[in-house]
């Protein structure tokens, strides 16, 4: 089981990043996904899920209406684009599959806001 993020970076306040999430060594598309966070000098962050099937998203307030998760099952990807980014958005991204007891998480990615 792999999870390889990407697309993370230094972005100024307001601009957009897109991550992305491939998965390889299980059946993705029976994985619920999921978008952690973990600031400098913080505990882990929950940012977002999406159910298997891609129909249902969920999101945590403080992302709310500025990220979008969405999935493709025929890619075996995930991604969560992220617009008008604030400083307190900088942070190591997570992904994560979950299907019953188990869980696996990628390496993460940085990004970084500021100007």
């Amino acid at each position: 089981v792999q999870l390889v993020e990407s697309g993370g970076g230094l972005v100024q306040p307001g601009g957009s990043l897109r991550l992305s999430c491939v998965a390889s060594g299980f059946t993705f598309s029976n994985y619920y996904m999921s978008w952690v966070r973990q600031a400098p000098g913080k505990g882990l962050e929950w940012v977002s899920d999406i159910n298997s099937g891609g129909g249902s998203t969920y999101y945590a307030d403080s992302v709310k209406g500025r990220f979008t998760i969405s999935r493709d099952n025929a890619k075996n990807t995930v991604y969560l684009q992220m617009n008008s980014l604030k400083p307190e958005d900088t942070a190591v991204y997570y992904c994560k599959a979950e299907l019953g007891s188990f869980a696996s998480w990628g390496q993460g990615t940085q990004v970084t806001v500021s100007s």
